[in-house]
């Protein structure tokens, strides 16, 4: 597991969080600027205070695992950067019509995804004051070109009606500033109901949230960090933004079928996120994509302690062989088989010969191609 030369500098090109500037500065004022073309999307992550969007987002894109989340403060009060992620807090201070100076942070950070896709993911702190400017004084700032706003509730909020109040100023923001964007709600902390209270109160809450949302629409999805179901949705909130996730998993497919694989699967290389699957043979886990998400985030971190990288793996039964490899400088893959006839050299081959392929799919402006069976 020794960290090879390549290694080394895809991570020093970096795939995960990157430094901001902050609104004002020019790009490259913290020492990272984009490339010319790249495709930035804008996400905003709101939700009161202590809802759990700080220690959501650390263990997405940060590598936190779920019991070191307790330290995490709440973002408005972050000075430290206890995160440890390469993002920047960044201080408005706006002086109001009676002159009076307003001061509200929101912290911010480039999340590098497939090719040139870039994640603008915009934490803002849900403290009652600052949520308030959020609606007022900095309206039009923090709710331009919004692509996704991710608004989580914390499900056992005393404060529910507060809550929707603040969601649905959010909503009608976005209807004036950004009509398109997408709207997702996190119904979080869910690991706190009782388990047989889950699917009734969850149901409740989304059709409540639904009906607030109009004429907007909302995806609503049950989220704790104890378990799969925070990969679960966030997975579902990147894989929307992915502009040619269609032509990626039409030669996902292609590529599954010419291999004779059982399933394959595409990872995010930061945050492993599943982003795209496809499957010959039906599966009895419905939630085996989240779980290895998990498992393999939890190994790369231990493998790190040691000051060495994750590079790939090959898991064997009786049953089937499941490798995980490296496969494009964005993405890992992992191949299941079942058939005992094809050796484990002959599938890290065409795990190899695809790359290149990949790699291609994965720039947004690049030509349109299509892995053909041969």
């Amino acid at each position: 597991m020794e960290e090879s030369d390549s290694e080394k500098k895809m991570e020093k090109e970096n795939l995960g969080p990157r430094a901001d500037p902050p609104i004002g500065e020019p790009e490259g004022s913290l020492g990272w600027a984009l490339p010319n073309t790249a495709l930035k999307k804008k996400v905003l992550l709101m939700g009161k205070s202590g809802s759990g969007k700080t220690s959501m987002r650390s263990i997405i894109f940060a590598n936190y695992i779920a019991r070191d989340t307790r330290r995490l403060g709440a973002t408005i009060l972050d000075r430290l950067h206890s995160l440890q992620i390469n993002s920047s807090l960044s201080t408005y201070s706006l002086v109001d019509s009676v002159g009076n100076t307003r001061t509200f942070d929101v912290e911010h950070s480039h999340v590098r995804f497939l090719g040139n896709l870039v994640l603008n993911l915009w934490d803002c702190g849900g403290q009652d004051t600052f949520m308030e400017n959020y609606f007022t004084s900095q309206r039009d700032n923090i709710f331009r070109n919004v692509e996704v706003l991710i608004y989580v509730f914390d499900v056992e909020s005393r404060e529910l009606e507060k809550d929707m109040h603040y969601y649905q100023s959010c909503l009608e923001a976005i209807l004036q500033n950004s009509p398109d964007a997408k709207i997702f709600c996190l119904v979080h902390k869910m690991d706190l109901v009782q388990e047989d209270q889950r699917d009734l109160i969850f149901k409740e809450r989304e059709e409540d949230l639904r009906r607030l949302s109009r004429p907007l629409e909302c995806s609503c999805f049950r989220t704790s960090i104890w378990d799969e179901t925070l990969y679960k949705a966030w997975s579902s909130i990147v894989y929307q933004l992915i502009p040619n996730v269609q032509q990626l998993e039409m030669n996902l497919r292609n590529f599954a079928e010419i291999i004779e694989a059982d399933e394959v699967l595409l990872f995010e290389r930061a945050t492993f996120l599943v982003i795209s699957h496809y499957q010959c043979k039906e599966q009895r886990d419905a939630h085996r994509f989240e779980k290895i998400s998990n498992i393999i985030k939890q190994f790369k971190l231990s493998c790190s302690k040691l000051a060495a990288s994750f590079q790939s793996m090959e898991v064997r039964n009786s049953n089937f062989a499941a490798f995980i490899d490296i496969f494009t400088s964005n993405t890992y893959v992992m191949v299941v088989m079942s058939d005992p006839s094809i050796p484990s050299a002959a599938t890290l081959i065409n795990i190899r010969n695809a790359r290149k392929h990949f790699e291609k799919l994965e720039r947004v402006d690049g030509p349109k191609q299509c892995l053909l069976m041969r």
